[in-house]
């Protein structure tokens, strides 16, 4: 009984953690499944737009600046790794771990050269913070990481429906086939390298904010988290939300199952040592759920 009221009194955290991790979420699908490649930009942009988000912050910036700062900079990198890959023709996969080794250097350098750089809520206006997160008003972040994300849903879902969304969909759908009814296809590539790490830098500075600080490795193992979030998704809600805004949905939910999954067995007593190796237990299984319910046609 001990162990489920500890776990029902750290539900709101975790349900809060896994609505934060599931904007960055969004940002693994657009490159995971519209663009069909794997972007490991995202372990460096991450900490980047926590970094960039937290040192304005400190030095007097406004909080709604240094968030719009924040995407710029995921937006950036974004942008080196398309160009890396689309005109210096370096495969998706090694361009993005390019961009995240330079980042890593870049991100101690916006934190003036430490590897952590705290901030209060007592001291500034945060956005969201890990303190209210059981509060009963609107201090608890937990209203606004919905809000953020039903905005966020309904503005992607408005874009991939117009000319250049569509074209962005149909080069991760068949790249061949894109380029032979005329469609700039290193441009679509390029942009939707810039908006998926727009959204990770996004989530880096709401998650900075929210556990009061900004570190240089915060973003070591967020490829793991983005790709389980999007398997949990799609394995339990494939067959019922067919509608495109309710895929990018189900998202943001595999990400608030994945944490209350850990959130669980932490408070069964797993070593947090072990967080790594079962954060890919969860990818592994829930990747091959799919295998195994289709019968092993393939084996």
């Amino acid at each position: 009984m001990n162990y489920l009221s500890v776990f029902l009194s750290s539900l709101p955290g975790a349900c809060a953690q896994g609505l934060a991790w599931g904007i960055m979420a969004l940002g693994v699908y657009i490159t995971f499944r519209i663009l069909n490649t794997s972007d490991l930009t995202v372990d460096g942009s991450l900490a980047t737009g926590g970094a960039v988000c937290i040192a304005l912050m400190t030095s007097g910036v406004n909080v709604y600046v240094a968030i719009l700062a924040a995407m710029l900079s995921g937006i950036l990198a974004g942008l080196i790794t398309g160009l890396l890959h689309t005109k210096c023709g370096i495969p998706a996969i090694l361009a993005g771990i390019l961009t995240q080794l330079s980042l890593y250097s870049i991100n101690l350098r916006i934190m003036g050269n430490r590897a952590n750089l705290p901030i209060s809520v007592d001291k500034y206006k945060l956005l969201v913070s890990q303190r209210y997160v059981r509060a009963l008003n609107l201090t608890n972040p937990i209203p606004v990481f919905v809000v953020i994300i039903a905005v966020i849903i309904t503005v992607l879902y408005w874009f991939f429906g117009t000319e250049l969304g569509s074209g962005i969909r149909a080069t991760g759908n068949n790249v061949r086939m894109a380029k032979a009814q005329g469609i700039n296809t290193d441009r679509n590539k390029v942009l939707g390298f810039c908006m998926a790490n727009g959204l990770v830098a996004l989530a880096g500075a709401l998650i900075a904010q929210y556990q009061g600080a900004s570190d240089v490795n915060m973003g070591r193992g967020a490829i793991v988290i983005g790709l389980a979030a999007v398997i949990i998704g799609e394995v339990l809600f494939s067959k019922i939300f067919s509608n495109f805004s309710l895929k990018m949905l189900a998202v943001v939910i595999g990400a608030v199952i994945y944490y209350i999954v850990l959130q669980l067995v932490l408070t069964l007593g797993l070593n947090t040592n072990d967080l790594k190796l079962f954060s890919a237990l969860i990818v592994a299984i829930f990747l091959a759920i799919p295998y195994f319910k289709g019968g092993r046609k393939d084996a």
